[in-house]
């Protein structure tokens, strides 16, 4: 019982800290339901999620207007404030905080998702739930903070101008626009706000009306925003594919059990293929022995003959019978429930190379040195410029493509020579020169919870420079 009204109490704080901090700032936040003014017409039918008071949207001149937030204290509130607006005490993340509306069949012209994609675990998750509230017509309208205000947000925390947030995901919007793209949702544009968040008289009006327009400014703003329309996909005209789940494993006895009871079943038959590069510990015995315990699924065992990772990759996908090829790292940190991203990726066309990215969303501090980090971001920049598509993690061992797209890359692995001891270069430098279409997926990267990684930062940093020489070679600086 005390657990309990803590709990309330919290809520109860976190509400008041709330409504004070928006008080506040009110300059910044009546600029964001301004711009909703401009962009959604009159007696539209509108819905926000993460509404908190319903401040803003009771200001849009809806027909109908919907608000779902998790803090029971807010919606208390703005119910007494807004008795017109329609509240739902939901988490949009857990369980099915749409079923009301779904049961009704609410559809909404404009959804709103306003500086919430910070606080979220899994925005692509939340993207593809507003589906079950979209018509053909339906526009989403997404506001974020831009990431390089983060350290003078963080500041401001400090000097208490600005409410306590902790920890938040910073996106660039190209990740925003990508969210979108993958949960059916078409960019149709994007734009930014605010040079100055606080009411400065004459300046803010000034530099935010006109010099926050202003090509090389407009990259400073505080905040940006994406408009998308909803694309409903044709179900019936998409086929089923199988898939092969191919996992490379060295000294990882002790997560193979826990890898098999988490894949999931993935498009019309799941194929699980695992390569074991020559464990010094008991790795080769526990798929043995795991292949006896689950008869009902298709699991084969082959043993590495060579070296590293890009020989196992090879080995596995030489003997894959999938329509779809996917890679999973088996040292757990990525979540084996996330492959069914990849496979709708691929299977809805939304990608003709998918690639993980584990920089988009915050990681425990654990999961990634931050030498490691910023050695990521520095040569997911290089490959970009180098690649000519967008790539912000290079190493992220989950990736997935067509097998058909594979036997391409075979065909025209002489081209670049056996150059790639990782396997994720000979796949990107592949599908790169094949001009597929990269797509990216954000996953959440975990902390490894057995073994040790066979990753030597120094050793694979210069190998990495090495590659980054080869696909200027022969990719970039070409005759």
């Amino acid at each position: 019982m005390t657990s309990e009204n803590n709990n309330i109490d919290t809520s109860k704080i976190i509400a008041e800290q709330k409504i004070r901090w928006r008080k506040k700032n009110y300059y910044y936040h009546q600029s964001l339901t301004d711009l909703f003014k401009f962009i959604i017409p009159a007696n539209s039918r509108i819905i926000e999620i993460g509404c908190g008071e319903g401040d803003t949207i009771s200001q849009l001149n809806s027909s109908e207007c919907f608000g779902i937030e998790i803090n029971r204290h807010l919606i208390d509130s703005g119910q007494k404030k807004y008795p017109g607006t329609n509240f739902i005490n939901s988490d949009i993340e857990s369980g099915n905080p749409l079923d009301t509306l779904v049961s009704g069949n609410k559809k909404f012209d404009y959804i709103i998702i306003s500086d919430l994609i910070g606080t979220l675990t899994d925005i692509q998750n939340v993207f593809e739930k507003m589906q079950l509230i979209s018509h053909s017509k339906t526009k989403i309208i997404v506001t974020y903070h831009n990431y390089f205000w983060n350290p003078i947000l963080r500041f401001g925390e400090i000097m208490h101008l600005k409410m306590k947030e902790g920890v938040m995901n910073w996106l660039y919007i190209d990740e925003i626009k990508n969210l979108l793209s993958l949960s059916s949702f078409n960019v149709i544009k994007s734009g930014s706000l605010l040079l100055i968040p606080k009411y400065i008289p004459f300046l803010s009006s000034f530099f935010n009306a006109f010099v926050a327009k202003l090509p090389v400014f407009r990259r400073l703003c505080i905040a940006g925003y994406v408009v998308a329309n909803y694309e409903p996909i044709e179900q019936k005209a998409v086929k089923d594919f199988s898939t092969t789940v191919l996992i490379p494993c060295r000294n990882e006895e002790g997560n193979i059990e826990k890898i098999l009871s988490r894949i999931p079943e993935i498009g019309s038959y799941t194929e699980i293929i695992f390569v074991e590069g020559n464990s010094t510990d008991n790795t080769y015995k526990k798929i043995e022995e795991a292949i006896i315990k689950n008869p009902e699924k298709d699991i084969k065992l082959f043993k590495q003959e060579g070296k590293g990772k890009g020989d196992a990759v090879r080995k596995g996908f030489e003997n894959a019978n999938g329509d779809i090829l996917i890679i999973l790292d088996a040292d757990m940190t990525v979540a084996p429930e996330d492959l069914t991203k990849f496979y709708n990726a691929l299977k809805y066309r939304n990608g003709e190379f998918i690639n993980g990215t584990r920089l988009v969303y915050q990681m425990k501090e654990k999961a990634m040195r931050r030498l490691n980090k910023f050695g990521n971001i520095f040569f997911s920049k290089m490959f970009s410029w180098l690649l000519g598509q967008r790539i912000t993690d290079t190493l992220c061992g989950t990736k997935a493509l067509f097998k058909s797209d594979y036997e391409k890359i075979i065909a025209n692995r002489k081209y670049f020579g056996d150059f790639d001891p990782f396997g994720d270069f000979d796949l990107l430098f592949g599908a790169a020169k094949l001009n597929l279409n990269i797509t990216e997926i954000p996953i959440r990267y975990g902390e490894r919870v057995y073994g040790e990684t066979n990753i030597n930062r120094f050793r694979d940093g210069i190998r990495l420079l090495k590659m980054c020489f080869v696909a200027m070679r022969k990719i970039k600086f070409v005759k």
